[in-house]
């Protein structure tokens, strides 16, 4: 007699599925796993130093330090065992750091650029310098990341930098009508006094939202269709997971560096125009003598290519590569082909750079 065969019940089907949606919706998932120990703080502020895997002998001598945007957490660069940039570099052997810029409070809603680029930034560099006992460094910037990076590197051109890559870098704000934050930002309908009035500083769950309205479609429906289209794909839905972890971790942005993203940045341009003052510094991109490597992702919604082009023109050093990537603005560095696309880049770039 042939076996019965197993009937599934419709119903219980369901259930099944739709208890699966909701516990990846509603549980958060371990991230930042690699291996890390404190070095250094400030405020809100820690730098961290990953703990190496290559002998001292095989790691390359010049470090490297991770400077990610203020509104979101650092660790989209940690995100999940396999699939880390952090994993990634640590086993390519770099001695590399992390600055986590904390979370603000209503104590810091008048940190400005000036105190990141002029306090922060100098303090966690000189003390990756004493750690690593080398006076020479790298560093990467991230979306607002590469906004300081780019900022500290021409300010302070003679302090140890020698490689600099900027991810996503939104710099130059001239061309307004690509720009789709620029559109909403419009001292016509964009009354920033009143809100930092209110707030303080920046609410996290502001800036997401105006992120996710970029693309209400793909943000509020397609996300969520295509989880549920996986919901028995167990592989799917833990990088769904470990990737809406961090998309709704979202923190604040002090009302002081705010107000100079959209006043000096967004609508005045000032940075690219060499008008941008830091503590009475100005800020002139000529300086910047770094060996150079930005990437951009030509699909990228938040930070359109055009905003990250013109810095090559503008920048001292002779050494500088522009780098496109498909894929979005966070995918290309956390996305499926990250791993095989933007990651082996950088460390090809940088390995010959870091002897």
């Amino acid at each position: 007699m042939p076996e019965a065969a197993v009937l599934t019940d419709p119903f219980t089907d369901m259930v099944g599925k739709l208890t699966t949606f909701n516990k990846a919706l509603t549980t958060k998932t371990p991230i930042a796993q690699t291996p890390k120990e404190l070095v250094w703080a400030l405020n809100k502020a820690k730098l961290y130093r990953y703990i190496p895997v290559v002998p001292k002998e095989k790691r390359h001598p010049v470090p490297l330090l991770l400077v990610f945007a203020l509104m979101s957490r650092p660790y989209i660069l940690d995100l999940r065992p396999g699939h880390s940039f952090v994993e990634y570099m640590v086993n390519s052997g770099y001695d590399l750091y992390l600055l986590d810029w904390g979370v603000p409070g209503p104590e810091d809603k008048n940190l400005k650029f000036d105190d990141y680029c002029l306090d922060y930034l100098p303090r966690a560099i000189r003390k990756m310098k004493s750690v690593s006992g080398v006076e020479e460094f790298s560093m990467l910037g991230w979306c607002i990341g590469a906004i300081l990076s780019t900022i500290y590197s021409c300010l302070r051109p003679d302090d140890g930098l020698r490689n600099l890559i900027l991810l996503t870098a939104p710099l130059d704000f001239s061309n307004k009508e690509n720009i789709t934050f620029a559109r909403w930002t419009d001292e016509r309908y964009f009354d920033i006094d009143k809100l930092l009035a209110a707030f303080g500083n920046m609410p996290g769950e502001m800036i997401d939202y105006g992120a996710r309205a970029l693309k209400p479609v793909e943000n509020y429906i397609v996300n969520y269709l295509k989880l549920w289209d996986n919901i028995e794909n167990p592989q799917v839905i833990e990088a769904w997971q470990a990737m809406n972890t961090w998309v709704t971790d979202n923190i604040p942005m002090t009302g002081g560096t705010f107000r100079q993203l959209i006043v000096d940045l967004y609508r005045n341009d000032r940075l690219m125009r060499g008008e941008m003052m830091i503590r009475g510094e100005r800020v002139d991109l000529s300086r910047l003598r770094a060996n150079l490597l930005t990437v951009i992702a030509e699909g990228d919604h938040i930070t359109p290519p055009c905003q990250s082009k013109a810095i090559l023109s503008k920048v001292g050093g002779k050494d500088k590569e522009l780098f496109n990537v498909p894929g979005g603005h966070i995918g290309i560095m956390a996305g499926s082909g990250a791993n095989k696309r933007t990651w082996p880049k950088i460390d090809s770039w940088l390995a010959g750079r870091s002897k």
